[in-house]
């Protein structure tokens, strides 16, 4: 077995687990294709026997991304494995990731079944997906909470009905590092098969905010496969962040010994996508990937890396795809010129979607004198949260001060080229903006968050507005950006409404129904 360490982003089934995501089939073979680019070796698609949309999920992707392994996650149940089998059969390089309980905790009071029933339908539902594909991963839920010698019994039967993979999960984040590592070589030590014929994962919770020291820990000790999330995105407090596994990997070689196969110049690109997608930004202390990763605001830390980078960046931020140095794109600027510094940012749009992107370019270098690295990465995530327009947002305009009511109208297009004004009062001007929209699209719906955070610096920078709106239960994220606050806000809403009005079984409400 080859020395690297084999990355499994499970973005697409965790991942999606977080509180709030809810992903299309296409958004996820949108992020499937750029983890392609990335070059993870394994990519979880999904649960197919959860859902419909998980199923086609996983057997679209299975059909278009070709390089990678496509695992499909099942319980310990044999139609759980049938169906995950059959979502893979057109894979090129398929895997059934089994999983069953192993805590005493779960056991007792989840499984309600006794320890060697447990072990009895682990082994013979991994023997039953490996008649499917000769790439079979075992995971013994809740592992760090399981005793040692009942794991290592778990483990060896798993092996014997043929697992390629023993996955070891640190499922609620309760491990400490050290503790993990000890597992690990535990584990290796009862099971000389592990590290051997069978390779060894680890797939780490931050509950406790140690998911990635966890997996660098396991990896000291043998472990030569790390599951986890882009961004860290994950059920609860999230998986181990995988860029930040990635790099430490690449950046502390020398006490590690080993390495990934991944195109890290990637990474940046692929954290934008993922994070705008989900709706869940990037905080900008985020390591590796943040916004402020690679900015410096001490004068001290400004002189010494003015004199040799090294100084204070242990990282170049070429190799994660962040740019030194930004391109100034201004109105005179063509279309080649900024097609140039997209594919520099690590974007490769098609030539209707630069189209579009060149037209909001224009209008946004109108307004600023310089459109900057963050200005181009912003409107690139208001082209892909873009929707089939049913209402396309024509103007807006509000009134509003310390001692007036705020006032706001609001002008729309419809899909069959209707317009239609409205107008509203409301307790500030994005309440009185979402007001007027309502009573032209009259679709009702709370609205669960709103939030705003300036994307580029200055006077003349960037709003990006995010929102959530909820409709029976569902919810729809919408996102906005323009120089103007309050026209961002009204794009976004108009961005969620879309997405609402496109999943086609809508409430509507035979009133006007207010969503702030």
């Amino acid at each position: 077995m080859d020395d690297r360490v084999l990355i499994f982003d499970t973005t697409l089934r965790d991942g999606e687990q977080s509180a709030g995501v809810g992903m299309t089939v296409e958004e996820k073979l949108e992020i499937a294709r750029q983890l392609e680019r990335l070059n993870v070796d394994v990519i979880e698609a999904g649960f197919p026997i959860s859902s419909p949309g998980d199923f086609e999920a996983v057997q679209t992707i299975a059909r278009e991304v070709r390089k990678p392994i496509i695992a499909a996650l099942a319980h310990a149940n044999a139609k759980a494995v049938e169906r995950a089998a059959e979502a893979l059969k057109d894979a090129a390089h398929a895997r059934i990731h089994v999983f069953i309980s192993s805590s005493d905790q779960h056991i007792l009071h989840q499984l309600r079944k006794n320890r060697e029933e447990v072990v009895e339908m682990a082994a013979k539902n991994v023997a039953l997906a490996r008649k499917h594909t000769d790439d079979v991963e075992f995971s013994p839920m809740d592992s760090s909470r399981t005793e040692k010698e009942f794991l290592a019994h778990m483990v060896r039967a798993t092996v014997a009905a043929g697992a390629t993979t023993i996955n070891i999960p640190d499922t609620v984040g309760y491990a400490i590092p050290e503790e993990f590592a000890d597992l690990i070589s535990y584990l290796r030590e009862q099971v000389p098969e592990l590290g051997e014929s069978v390779r060894l994962s680890v797939h780490c919770h931050d509950d406790l905010g140690m998911s990635v020291a966890n997996s660098l820990a396991a990896v000291k000790a043998g472990a030569r496969q790390v599951e986890g999330c882009i961004n860290g995105l994950g059920e609860r407090a999230g998986n181990a962040a995988l860029e930040e596994v990635i790099m430490a990997l690449r950046t502390r070689a020398d006490y590690f010994g080993v390495d990934t196969q991944v195109d890290t110049k990637q990474l940046y690109a692929t954290s934008r996508m993922i994070s705008q997608i989900s709706g869940f930004a990037v905080q900008p202390n985020k390591a590796v990937i943040g916004r402020n990763a690679f900015r410096h605001a001490s004068g001290i830390h400004q002189d010494g890396l003015l004199k040799e980078r090294t100084t204070y960046e242990i990282m170049d931020p070429h190799d994660v795809g962040v740019p030194r140095s930004e391109l100034v794109l201004g109105k005179l600027s063509g279309r080649h010129g900024l097609n140039a510094r997209l594919q520099e940012l690590g974007y490769s749009p098609t030539d209707d979607e630069l189209g579009s992107i060149y037209e909001a370019f224009k209008e946004l270098a109108d307004k600023k004198r310089e459109v900057t690295d963050r200005d181009l990465i912003a409107l690139m995530g208001h082209e892909r949260m873009a929707v089939a327009e049913t209402y396309t947002l024509d103007a807006v305009q509000v009134s509003c001060g310390s001692n007036a009511v705020a006032t706001a109208t609001v002008q729309l297009t419809d899909k069959d080229g209707g317009q239609h004004t409205e107008a509203a009062t409301g307790t500030g001007p994005v309440d009185a903006i979402y007001c007027a929209i309502n009573r032209i699209v009259n679709v009702p719906n709370e609205l669960t968050e709103f939030s705003v955070n300036s994307v580029t610096e200055g006077i003349d920078a960037i709003g990006e507005v995010s929102i959530r709106i909820e409709q029976d239960g569902r919810e729809y994220v919408g996102r906005g950006a323009d120089t103007d606050i309050i026209v961002a806000s009204a794009r976004a809403y108009m961005n969620a409404l879309n997405r609402l009005l496109a999943m086609g079984d809508v409430t509507r409400s035979p009133e006007a129904v207010g969503a702030v």
